[in-house]
């Protein structure tokens, strides 16, 4: 029988963005304590946990006394120090533990994990100089994309090579970074499926949702995405692969590129994921919960879903459009708490339910 933190036990989360405080809210509903960490000032996780640490990753003092004063902890983003991940981990249990994000804070890692599963990736090499992006657009061929190998996310951190005179361009983008080039995946449509695996090793995935982005960023999932039966039950399949070679505990996004040749993982996310904001409104049990009950001990919900859901993220002045959504049928409003609006900021997301599944 696993052991299952008692009410009242406080969830350590490292990060105080959006997912930390749908996370917070989460916990909250199950009897759990939230104490957030973040080195910035007011997070938006801040309005709705126990308590707040405001500290940089490399306070020492600050860390300590947070794990002391927490039972497990959890993280909302993988671009964690090394070093302050060693000083939690030696005193209370990191979920998921280091070896996810181990994987996941490095592209070409990753890869090659996913490769040694007999999973399908794009084409990919290792470039940490000029010379060996000449010698990888060489074999990969054009179009490309050079991607830092740490710390990307909404399109950061990457570069397109057209052909081979963009590449000086390309390197000098990524600022010298270690960096991966990966040849381009001629995909119709990328979908994600989010799964989550508990302390005991059961699995629940949820339906796979279908993306679409724009410059780099999502902005919109809708469920349920089009896909066959089978290729339905490969990602789900997929997804839980890899959840168990990892030894997984807590919620996983798993990004895929749908090709005539079958599914190609374009990345994982060893957290709550954007794209599965819609079982918000479209599960019993959203990924936040079960998140929570994953790395508590508490059994697994129920994945299922029952409607159709399309979620679209507020980016910027789509806040402008808050007193419209919030007066739309079957439209479900979840605001951050973002006072400061930027262009590519995340303020929120909405679900519109289209339908009952």
């Amino acid at each position: 029988m696993t052991d299952i933190l008692p009410q009242g036990a406080t969830i350590g989360i490292l990060g105080g963005g959006q997912l930390g405080r749908m996370l917070s809210v989460a916990a909250s509903r199950l009897g759990y304590r939230c104490h957030v960490y973040d080195p910035g000032a007011n997070p938006p996780a801040g309005d709705v946990c126990a308590q707040v640490t405001t500290a940089p990753w490399d306070d020492a003092a600050a860390l300590r006394a947070f794990a002391a004063s927490v039972d497990v902890i959890t993280f909302e983003f993988e671009n964690i120090p090394t070093a302050t991940l060693d000083l939690l981990e030696a005193a209370k249990p990191i979920r998921p533990d280091r070896r996810a994000l181990s994987v996941s804070q490095d592209r070409l890692t990753e890869k090659q994990f996913l490769r040694d599963l007999g999973l399908m990736t794009a084409p990919f090499l290792p470039v940490s100089d000029a010379a060996s992006l000449t010698d990888a657009v060489a074999q990969i061929g054009t179009p490309a994309i050079l991607k830092t190998r740490r710390m990307g996310y909404d399109g950061k951190g990457q570069a397109r090579i057209m052909s081979a005179a963009d590449a000086p361009n390309a390197l000098a983008e990524v600022v010298g970074a270690e960096a991966i080039l990966e040849g381009f995946v001629h995909f119709s449509h990328e979908v994600s499926v989010i799964a989550a695996r508990g302390l005991d090793g059961q699995v629940a995935a949820y339906d796979p949702g279908e993306n679409l982005h724009q410059d780099g960023i999502l902005r919109q999932t809708t469920v349920p995405a089009r896909l066959s039966g089978s290729q339905r039950a490969d990602a789900v399949l997929l997804a839980g692969r890899i959840l168990n070679a990892l030894d997984y505990v807590g919620v996983m996004g798993v990004e895929l590129f749908v090709t005539p040749q079958g599914l190609v993982v374009n990345e994982i996310a060893p957290r709550v994921h954007n794209s599965g904001h819609w079982t918000q409104n479209g599960c019993t049990v959203d990924q936040f919960e079960q998140h929570i009950r994953a790395i508590t001990g508490l059994p697994l919900g129920d994945a299922g879903r029952h409607a159709d859901v399309v979620m679209e993220n507020l980016i910027g002045d789509d806040m402008d459009r808050v007193p419209e959504l919030l007066a739309a049928r079957d439209v479900a409003l979840h605001l951050y708490g973002k006072t400061e609006r930027r262009a590519g900021r995340k303020m929120g997301h909405a679900n519109r339910v289209v339908g009952r599944g």
